[in-house]
């Protein structure tokens, strides 16, 4: 989460909101843990949990090869209204930062721990079919140890609520596939070809995610679980490359273009002028943001044969949005990706919303040249950045005087 300093929440305490935030996440939380608590039944001194599973389910990496699998269940929430808790494409431009951690922390996660050699053995209690179903599953669950109050986060996956040994978790539902996943999950093919052929019938990335993660594509007999961390990882960066191979054959962008998108306090401006592809990554982290204590830039690059100089998860989601957008075009071009996280992003709720904010993209205009291009962004940055001064855009510019000579 964003770092306030101790002494100002002990003078807070909650109601002055001396941080300037809106509300209090610290109350915020733990009203949601409360109302987790009132919500599970107590029968012969076990406590029984039942809700409807959005669907949700989070493969952890800690203690591999014998991980915890989380089925993540708001108790008492049925149907439908079980939806909203795991809905990134739902949540975008509607659902606030407030709204997003009062949704995790209303979960509750209910683990086991399962040998990632074992998928089937998820898949034959339907926990499996569950987390890839198309609409929400009910669930029920024993368990019998006292809720602790704790919202945890991460830059990758989504926020995590209060988790729990259960015992006997039992699906009520039957699960909802289609008939392209449950092809797919029969078939005895690489994971790759799997994730490639979901994606091409228009399969939700979430979902792809989600099966790749509980073990349900590959070759049969190569099958594990993979932490949900490194599926969404493998994920992007497969479907990424298979587009990138089609937009290598395509014709340069003829024009320099800028787009504009913003949301949960992440400003993205993508810049496409003419070139083979290329992208650069520049992130523009503001005082008082997730992992940043002081104004921090952050640069990476990407050349023509897909190499980037170190594996970053924003960025891979980032990427991927953008390579749709050319693939619809028809187009290679060179990508200047610009985010600017401002103070109002108090606390990472994973890289989703960067996929989704990039997916939703604005054009703002064409320009005559990237040097005006750049001082544009620059006049619409909420802190003072030259961003013609940074190493990576200083590249960029070099390559296109150079090109100029030939043109």
């Amino acid at each position: 989460m964003r770092s306030i300093p101790a002494e100002l929440c002990v003078r807070c305490k909650g109601h002055k909101l001396l941080c300037g935030l809106l509300t209090c996440p610290l109350t915020e939380r733990f009203r949601a843990t409360i109302n987790i608590s009132a919500r599970i039944r107590k029968f012969n001194n076990q406590f029984s949990v039942n809700g409807s599973t959005p669907p949700s389910v989070l493969v952890g990496e800690k203690f591999y090869p014998k991980i915890n699998v989380m089925l993540n269940v708001p108790p008492e929430v049925y149907g439908d209204e079980a939806r909203k808790y795991e809905d990134p494409i739902g949540w975008w431009g509607k659902a606030s930062l407030n709204d997003i951690i009062r949704y995790r922390s209303s979960m509750l996660y209910l683990s086991n721990r399962v040998d990632v050699k074992d998928p089937w053995k998820l898949y034959e209690k339907e926990i499996s079919p569950s987390a890839i179903s198309h609409t929400p599953v009910s669930t029920e669950a024993k368990i019998e140890q006292s809720i602790i109050p704790t919202l945890r986060f991460d830059g990758v996956i989504y926020p995590r609520g209060p988790t729990v040994k259960a015992n006997n978790v039992r699906i009520t539902d039957d699960p909802k596939i289609d008939e392209v996943m449950e092809k797919v999950i029969f078939d005895d093919i690489k994971a790759s070809t799997a994730i490639k052929e979901l994606y091409s019938n228009g399969t939700a990335i979430y979902k792809i995610i989600q099966a790749l993660s509980l073990g349900l594509l590959g070759e049969r007999k190569n099958r594990k679980l993979v932490p949900t961390r490194w599926a969404i990882t493998a994920v992007d960066t497969t479907i990424s490359k298979s587009i990138l191979n089609s937009i290598r054959e395509y014709q340069e962008y003829d024009r320099i273009s800028l787009f504009y998108s913003k949301y949960l306090g992440n400003k993205f401006f993508v810049i496409l002028y003419p070139s083979k592809y290329q992208s650069t990554w520049i992130e523009i982290w503001h005082p008082m943001t997730p992992w940043s204590g002081d104004l921090a830039i952050v640069e990476l690059k990407e050349d023509y044969f897909g190499k980037y100089e170190y594996m970053d998860g924003g960025y891979m989601a980032a990427r991927l949005s953008i390579l749709e957008h050319l693939n619809s075009m028809k187009r290679q071009a060179g990508v200047i990706i610009i985010r600017e996280i401002t103070s109002d992003y108090f606390a990472p709720v994973g890289n989703w919303h960067i996929r989704e904010t990039v997916k939703n993209l604005s054009k703002m205009g064409d320009f005559e040249n990237l040097e005006d291009t750049l001082r544009f962004v620059k006049n619409r940055l909420t802190a003072n950045i030259d961003l013609m001064s940074l190493r990576s855009i200083k590249t960029v510019l070099g390559q296109r005087r150079i090109d100029s000579y030939f043109s």
